[in-house]
């Protein structure tokens, strides 16, 4: 972490300084999706009419823990004192978002809230998550880190037109939908994804009643 408390220290703008870090970590893919997701993030932030800047913060260190290595990831929660799950015990990988907070807050000094809620959430979603995580979520799932096109693309972009909610419940019901293939099911997951059921389902009924009246 001195490396990174370094580059920080240098006080260049927020692009470079990631820029630099992801470079110095040999992670300039991570670099190339985190600056994507920040670009989309911002975006979806003016459509949705909430903090654009917010946003591309969001995007650049959703990933900065991912120059920590896989295999080191929980030692590095438990110094980080973070409550870690069982299915992040299993599937190390997913408590990247939690770390991605911490850093976020305690070595660049971020410490607006919704932007920390919305990276400590970013790959899992949580319980009533706000329209800023949501939008941060599904950019990561947009603007995806693997080869080619991902297999949901379509379906989040039909969705997004109705509403962001909408847009994170279609990744959510893809993953739902062959949940046995998956690693693990992160509880944060499966409530968000009660809650956004719910949501979208109420929103629905009173759109109804509203084309009733």
């Amino acid at each position: 972490m001195n490396k990174l408390n370094q580059h920080v220290s240098r006080n260049k703008n927020l692009q470079e300084t990631t820029k630099e870090i992801f470079k110095d970590y040999n992670c300039d893919h991570i670099y190339t999706h985190s600056f994507n997701v920040a670009k989309l993030a911002k975006e979806l932030a003016e459509i949705n009419n909430l903090d654009i800047e917010a946003a591309f913060t969001a995007g650049l260190l959703h990933d900065i823990s991912g120059i920590i290595p896989n295999n080191k990831r929980i030692s590095i929660a438990e110094d980080m004192n973070i409550p870690i799950l069982v299915e992040e015990r299993k599937f190390p990988l997913i408590i990247h978002q939690k770390i991605s907070e911490v850093i976020a807050n305690k070595i660049f000094n971020v410490n607006n809230k919704q932007v920390l809620s919305a990276i400590g959430c970013h790959t899992t979603l949580k319980v009533k998550s706000s329209k800023f995580d949501n939008i941060l979520f599904v950019a990561d799932k947009i603007e995806w880190d693997q080869a080619g096109s991902p297999p949901y693309l379509e379906k989040i972009l039909e969705s997004i037109d109705i509403s962001i909610y909408h847009g994170s419940y279609a990744y959510i019901n893809f993953l739902m939908n062959q949940k046995d293939q998956l690693k693990v099911v992160h509880p944060w997951l499966l409530e968000a994804y009660g809650d956004l059921t719910y949501k979208i389902g109420k929103d629905t009924n009173e759109n109804n009643l509203k084309t009733l009246m």
